[in-house]
């Protein structure tokens, strides 16, 4: 094969042989160094030359010396060489968590009250621990990690979800995210310290679509309080349901993650008694967490959960 040829390479464990020749001076003592036979070292090395077609050995007095075509080789074997201890490195740093790249698929929502604040620790405490991060709702954060196109998802129960016994996974819960009832500031139950569902059933109502988390926990809230809500716009986007709230156009859920809100002429009011609420979780394929990078990313998104005033409690491991 010569170096003209596409699959041009190089036997490493030859160019090892090489160094020992300039760094000994000799092929015997090279040998030596190699616990090798001089012939085994002059016939591998012969191979290289004929692998590269080029000369590496030539003959002075009774020994050899290095060629000008094996002295450029070897340039490049140091540079190989550094690298491969490199390799070494950085693959005895990813079993530390040190070095390594973990994909998470989020909830936009959940980004700023947890994967953010964790990619920013993480940024400082292991600087070579990269995190990637994707926005996802929960049905596409979970067809993402079953595809293995990434490694956590950070989602809430939904629809068709797994159960949290879906021994195909490891889940960790990580917040509490409580749904208030979102007004226009000019409807008479907007000042309220908290508002009764019931109170709402006349209202005309703002949701999601079937199958989001959030519009499923609004119906089940609605007919714990009596009545099935009567839903005129539909929107997965938290904003464009605060925008309608504000163009008068209804009444509808809004997880707290999602606020404040950026409209001057909406209130959002705590549901009177116990709350409507979505547990927020980061969940992995099973197995998974004994990786150590992504074991790492796992703790660190329980700490910065942990660390806030609607964390779960207690953390299911």
């Amino acid at each position: 094969m010569s170096i003209d040829s596409p699959g041009f390479t190089i036997d490493l464990r030859k160019l090892r042989l090489l160094r020992e020749v300039e760094q000994r001076g000799t092929v015997a003592a090279a040998a030596s160094a190699l616990h090798l036979t001089p012939s085994a070292v002059s016939q591998q090395l012969a191979g290289l030359a004929r692998e590269l077609d080029v000369p590496l050995l030539e003959k002075q007095g009774r020994g050899v010396r290095l060629t000008g075509h094996a002295r450029v080789l070897l340039g490049h074997a140091h540079a190989i060489e550094a690298q491969l201890e490199r390799a070494r490195a950085d693959l005895a740093a990813f079993d530390d968590g040190l070095v390594g790249e973990v994909r998470v698929a989020t909830l936009p929502t959940a980004v700023a009250a947890v994967l953010g604040p964790a990619m920013a620790q993480l940024r400082a405490e292991r600087p070579a621990l990269r995190v990637r991060a994707r926005d996802a709702d929960p049905v596409g954060a979970i067809r993402a990690l079953d595809a293995g196109e990434v490694d956590v998802a950070i989602t809430v129960d939904h629809p068709g979800g797994p159960r949290r016994d879906d021994p195909r996974y490891a889940r960790i819960d990580l917040i509490t995210d409580i749904l208030d009832v979102v007004l226009h500031e000019d409807h008479p139950l907007a000042r309220g310290r908290t508002v009764d569902l019931g109170l709402l059933a006349g209202e005309e109502w703002i949701s999601g679509n079937p199958h989001d988390a959030c519009a499923a926990i609004a119906d089940n809230a609605c007919a714990a309080a009596g009545f099935i809500p009567d839903v005129r716009h539909w929107t997965v986007e938290y904003d464009a349901l605060a925008a309608l709230v504000s163009a008068g156009a209804g009444v509808g859920l809004l997880p707290r993650l999602a606020q404040p809100l950026r409209f001057g002429n909406v209130r959002t009011v705590p549901v009177a008694g116990p709350p409507p609420a979505r547990l927020v979780y980061a969940i992995t394929r099973a197995g998974r967490p004994a990786d150590a990078t992504t074991s790492i990313v796992l703790q660190k998104l329980r700490e910065v959960a942990a660390a806030r005033h609607d964390a779960t409690s207690p953390l299911v491991p």
